[in-house]
C-alpha cells in the first residue's frame, strides 16, 4: 500500500488549539498527516497563551511576562503548519458520537468525521460561591485574565483578586505589570502550607522560583497580600463596592469595584463523557476524570486525551502530553511511521510528565482546597446562578428526599441544568451534598454530560418573515 493510501485511512481530528492541541498537530504534521483542528476560540493559543486582537499594542513580554518565549514558541508552531492542517477557529464542538463531531460555526451546524480523535479541551475556573458573588463586577480569575489578554482591559479601577492556587498570583502579577490597580490579593491558603510544600515542588525548581518571584514582586510593588482568609461577602447593591473577609485577626473590609476569584481549575470533560470514556475519581483534584494510560489513550479505541482537559497539570505538561498522544496515535494507526527516535522521545515525554506530576502534588499541598467551605455555607447562598438554586435547596434534597447522588439532586432541584451546563456549580454542589450527607466526596458521583455541551442558537421563521436567533439548551 502506498503512503498516500495509508494516510487516507487516518483522519485525525484535534479538539482544542491550546498548548496540547498545537503540539499534537505539529507532531502529526511532521509525520506526514494532515489533522483537522477545531478550536472554539477566534485564534490559537488556548486560555494560557490567548492571543490579543489585531490592533492590540502591548508586546508579548508585557502580556505574558516570563511565559512570553514559550507563548511565542506555541504561537509560531501553529503558524508554521497552517498550510498543512485544516484549522477551524470559532468552532464549537457540541456533540460527539459514531466517529463524528457536531460543530457550530458562524451560526451554522456541520459534522466532522474522524478515524482518531484527540481531546485537548482545556479547563475552566473552579468556583466556590460566596455571598454577593452574583453582583456585577465579580468575575472568575479566568475571565479577568481574558479581559486583560484579549482586550487589554482591567475588570475594574480597584481590583481585589481572591481564592487560592498559582493562577491567583499569576493574574495579580499580570494585572499589576499592565498598570492595573490591584488593591489586595486574598489567599485562602496559609503561607506555612506553601513553605511546607517546598520540598515536594523542588522537582521543578525553575517553576517554583517563578512562583516565589511573583509573590516577592507583588510585595515589592506594594500590593497587600493576605493569607488564610475566609471570604464573607461582597458588598454592594447594583454592583460590587467592597469585599468583607475574616482571618485569625478578625473581620476586615476593603473597598473595590471588581473582584476576580477562583480556586484553581477544573477539567473540561464533557466530550469525553458523551463519548462514553470511562471515568474514575481523582482525589488530588477532587473530581471524576476520564481514565487514560501513560501515553494518553482513553478507554475508547481511537480517542486520546491530552492537557488540562484530562487533569490539571499546567501548560508545560500540556505541550508534552500533546506531543505524546500524537506519537501514540501514529503508533497505533500506522506503526511503520514510527521510528526508533520517536520511541525514545515517547519515553522521555513520559518521564518528564511524571516529574511534573510530582510537582503537581506539591502544589496541592501548598494551595489546599478549602475543606470547610461547604460546612460554612449558609442555606440562602445561591450555588447555581443559572437556575437560582440555593445551598438550602440542595441540602433539602439530601435531608428530605435522601438524595446523595448528584444526578438525583439535579433531577429534584434543577442544579446544573442551566446555560453553563454545570461548569460553574457542579463542584460546589458536590461539596455541599457530601458535607450534608456525611459521605466522602468521591461517593457523590458526577453530573452526566449531555449534548449540546454548551447552548447553541437555532433559527425560527416568524410569520412576518423576520429571522430570530434563540438559544437552545
Amino acid at each position: 500500500m502506498s503512503n498516500a493510501s495509508k494516510f487516507d485511512m487516518i483522519k485525525p481530528v484535534i479538539v482544542g488549539a491550546g498548548p496540547a492541541g498545537i503540539r499534537a498537530a505539529q507532531t502529526l504534521v511532521s509525520h506526514g498527516l494532515r489533522p483537522t483542528v477545531l478550536d472554539e476560540s477566534p485564534s490559537w493559543g488556548g486560555q494560557i497563551y490567548r492571543q490579543p486582537s489585531v490592533h492590540f499594542k502591548r508586546t508579548k513580554k508585557g502580556l505574558y511576562g516570563f511565559e512570553a518565549g514559550r507563548a511565542d514558541s506555541v504561537h509560531q508552531a501553529m503558524a508554521e503548519i497552517l498550510d498543512r492542517v485544516d484549522y477551524h477557529p470559532d468552532t464549537l464542538v457540541w456533540n460527539a458520537q459514531d466517529n463524528q463531531l457536531d460543530t457550530l460555526s458562524s451560526g451554522k451546524t456541520s459534522v466532522s468525521s474522524y478515524s482518531h480523535l484527540i481531546l485537548a479541551t482545556g479547563a475552566t475556573d473552579r468556583v466556590l460561591p460566596f455571598e454577593g458573588w452574583t453582583l456585577p463586577g465579580v468575575y472568575s480569575l479566568g475571565a479577568a485574565q481574558i479581559a486583560l489578554k484579549a482586550q487589554g482591559n482591567s475588570i475594574g479601577d480597584r481590583v481585589v483578586l481572591m481564592g487560592t492556587g498559582p493562577l491567583l498570583y499569576l493574574v495579580a502579577y499580570q494585572y499589576v505589570r499592565a498598570g492595573a490597580n490591584v488593591v489586595a490579593v486574598l489567599d485562602t491558603s496559609k503561607r506555612k502550607s506553601q513553605v511546607a510544600a517546598t520540598g515536594s515542588m523542588l522537582s521543578l525548581p525553575s517553576v517554583l522560583l517563578k512562583g516565589v518571584y511573583y509573590i516577592a514582586w507583588l510585595r515589592a510593588h506594594g500590593v497587600p497580600l493576605f493569607e488564610g482568609i475566609n471570604p464573607i461577602r461582597a458588598s454592594g447593591h447594583e454592583r460590587v463596592t467592597g469585599i468583607v473577609w475574616e482571618d485569625d485577626r478578625g473581620n476586615h473590609e476593603i473597598s473595590c469595584d471588581a473582584i476576580g476569584f477562583g480556586y484553581a481549575l477544573r477539567s473540561e470533560t464533557q466530550l469525553a463523557d458523551i463519548l462514553g470514556c470511562r471515568f474514575s475519581f481523582d482525589r488530588l483534584q477532587r473530581a471524576h476524570l476520564p481514565e487514560r494510560d501513560e501515553c494518553g489513550r482513553s478507554s475508547i479505541d481511537g480517542v486520546y486525551l491530552a492537557g488540562d482537559g484530562a487533569g490539571i497539570m499546567g501548560a508545560d505538561a500540556a505541550e508534552k502530553a500533546g506531543e505524546l498522544v500524537a506519537l501514540t496515535l501514529i503508533s497505533d494507526a500506522q506503526p511503520s511511521l514510527i521510528h526508533e527516535k520517536d520511541r525514545t522521545r515517547m519515553k522521555e515525554l513520559q518521564s518528564e510528565l511524571s516529574r511534573i506530576k510530582r510537582f503537581r502534588l506539591g502544589l496541592e499541598q501548598a494551595f489546599p482546597f478549602p475543606q470547610n467551605w461547604a460546612n460554612q455555607t449558609p442555606d440562602d447562598l445561591i450555588i447555581c446562578r443559572c437556575e437560582e438554586i440555593s445551598a438550602g435547596q440542595i441540602r433539602q434534597a439530601v435531608q428530605v428526599n435522601g438524595a446523595i447522588e448528584i444526578n438525583r439532586v439535579k433531577a429534584l432541584t434543577r442544579v446544573g441544568m442551566g446555560r453553563c451546563q454545570s461548569r460553574m456549580c457542579a463542584a460546589a454542589a458536590a461539596e455541599i451534598i457530601a458535607d450534608c450527607a456525611g459521605i466522602d466526596i468521591s461517593e457523590v458521583g458526577r453530573l452526566r454530560g449531555q449534548p449540546p455541551i454548551k447552548p447553541i442558537p437555532f433559527v425560527t421563521e416568524q410569520q412576518t418573515g423576520e429571522t430570530q436567533i434563540r438559544d437552545k439548551q
